[in-house]
């Protein structure tokens, strides 16, 4: 990767690409710390640090939700809305057919995945501003005439502006940079993160503990090394199923009689089977704690028995529903990635077959076969994934265990290994201008 970047800057297009996604890059993080007026930080970091979702949406922004900052909710709006429109046109014929039109569907697809952000950032800051208020002090009415309302109208219109300026920021990085805008923000957001806490243990150094916080870091290191080349290594594993072309003569040319292969990935689905079960894991919590401040049955029960803080039998119950979660949406997310149905029709009307296959339903059932146990493989390894990395990080130091988290980690892997693709894309088309010319 290290070559391919090097490789990259010889280049003056893609240097210049890679410079103004720097840039991009730099106003996100500008705007992650601009405060927002009449809000207690102090307080609305601890309210934070007490909800699981809430935390790996912070890390995501690089720390500015913990903060309140003006870009606190980041690029989470778009995200959801973009996986919630998604899910909408498998189901919604409309929005199928609209997929499937070519450019000016996706344009159009895009357009009303902008209204949902912005009506999903709405409802998020008002929330998150709703909780607060119930649960601590964190909102200083004092700045607005005493009137709690008009400070929540406030600082829902400024989190909400920051969202779509984020939203800005990163459809300006997919057409001026290299990579996906909204992927390089959640990349740049969890670094930041990682970096702040790498920075905050490095300042024991000088210290009594220093020998102590020394040894944390080498372990700490250590782990992170073998994590990721685990994950790595997973990652870019697939099973490839060879498909046979026949001979076709049309006129007085032949075509066809190549061979070529299906890519399956174990990951498939990526990080979002993660995403997506501790999200439901967690936003019962979030609603349950905008009434009467938390303190109600429902939210103690379900922090007891649901959620990461569990004890006891409570953290065996938390464990065995997320890995059902995480199971459900992998076969889930899955079938939404590969169709086999699909893939047979397209394999069948270009004249392929598998060997020993036969076309049509033989292949879409055999493809459902490989793909099935595939995912299986792959909903143990998030499994895996969603416990490893944190008693892994805790045992090299406690300080540390929330440096990464384990959707933060799949995160970063998926980040770099597109960014590295997306550059050797670029150099390729630069190549054959140049061959062209």
């Amino acid at each position: 990767m290290l070559q391919t970047i090097i490789n990259a800057f010889k280049v003056k297009e893609i240097r210049q690409k890679v410079y103004m996604m720097l840039l991009l890059l730099l106003v996100f993080r500008i705007g992650c710390f601009i405060p927002v007026p009449g809000l207690d930080r102090g307080e609305f970091s601890s309210a934070i640090s007490g909800n699981d979702f809430l935390t790996l949406m912070s890390s995501i922004t690089g720390g500015a939700l913990a903060q309140g900052t003006l870009f606190a909710l980041g690029i989470g709006p778009y995200i959801n809305a973009s996986i919630i429109m998604q899910l909408l046109s498998v189901g919604i014929p409309a929005l199928e057919n609209l997929s499937k039109q070519g450019e000016e569907g996706r344009k159009k697809i895009a357009q009303i995945t902008r209204y949902v952000a912005i009506l999903l950032a709405v409802i998020q800051s008002v929330g998150i501003i709703v909780n607060f208020a119930n649960s601590s002090d964190s909102i200083q009415t004092s700045l607005f005439f005493n009137q709690a309302w008009l400070a929540g109208v406030f600082m829902t219109l400024v989190y909400t502006a920051g969202a779509l300026i984020v939203m800005w920021i990163g459809e300006r990085i997919t057409d001026y940079g290299v990579g996906n805008g909204q992927s390089m923000i959640i990349f740049v957001g969890i670094i930041a993160t990682a970096g702040q806490m790498i920075l905050a243990k490095l300042g024991e150094i000088s210290g009594s503990s220093a020998s102590d916080a020394i040894w944390e870091l080498i372990a700490f290191a250590l782990v992170s090394v073998v994590i990721f080349f685990a994950i790595v290594y997973v990652d870019l594993s697939e099973r490839k199923v060879p498909v046979q072309y026949a001979k076709q003569i049309k006129g007085r040319k032949m075509y066809g009689g190549q061979s070529s292969n299906i890519p399956i990935k174990i990951s498939g689905g990526g990080v979002m089977p993660l995403i997506f079960s501790f999200s439901i894991l967690s936003f019962p919590q979030m609603i349950g704690s905008l009434f009467n401040g938390g303190n109600n049955g429902f939210t103690q029960w379900w922090t007891k028995w649901m959620s990461a803080a569990a004890t006891g039998w409570g953290s065996v119950v938390y464990t065995f529903v997320l890995c059902l979660l995480i199971f459900g949406f992998s076969f889930f997310y899955a079938q939404m990635q590969f169709n086999p149905e699909d893939i047979s029709k397209s394999i069948q009307q270009n004249g392929g077959f598998i060997q020993g296959i036969r076309p049509g339903k033989a292949t879409e059932n055999y493809l459902k076969k490989i793909s099935n146990r595939i995912t299986l493989f792959g909903a143990i390894y998030l499994s895996l994934v969603a416990f490893v990395p944190s008693v892994a990080f805790a045992w090299a130091s406690m300080d540390l265990v929330n440096v990464f988290s384990t959707t933060g980690i799949l995160i970063i892997v998926s980040c770099a290994i597109e960014f590295e693709k997306q550059l050797q894309a670029q150099m390729m088309m630069k190549n054959y201008k140049g061959f062209l010319k």
